[in-house]
């Protein structure tokens, strides 16, 4: 198994930044994936960015590029979201998801393992 915390959440004004943080215990050695997601109200949960485990290939959301980065530490088993120039359409809960999958997972399924997501709220 694989636990997931999501650190970083807040409220933050339009043009600001945040930077969240997901921090893996357990069996982190079956990590291939990690992955960002966000959850709007009333909407269904979106896939924001994903890194793979060399930290070189990443791939994001058309809504979200060249305004987000996501990066890891393996030495500490983090995943990070930079997020700036925050629009008031970015928030939502954002989750941290584990896939043990190669390549650049984009979906819900292919991720086996979460967290418990922290609140975004961008004020315009």
């Amino acid at each position: 198994q694989v636990q997931l915390v999501e650190f970083g959440g807040g409220l933050v004004q339009a043009g600001g930044s945040l930077k969240l943080s997901c921090a893996a215990s357990g069996r982190t050695f079956s990590i291939y994936t990690m992955g960002w997601f966000r959850q709007a109200p009333g909407k269904e949960r979106e896939f924001v960015a994903c890194i793979r485990r060399s930290g070189i290939s990443t791939y994001y959301a058309d809504s979200v590029k060249g305004r987000f980065t996501i990066s890891r530490d393996n030495a500490k088993n983090t995943v990070y979201l930079q997020m700036n120039s925050l629009k008031p359409e970015d928030t939502a809960v954002y989750y941290c998801a584990a896939s043990g999958l190669l390549g650049t997972p984009r979906v819900e399924s292919e991720y086996a393992y979460w967290g418990q997501g922290t609140q975004v709220t961008v004020s315009s």
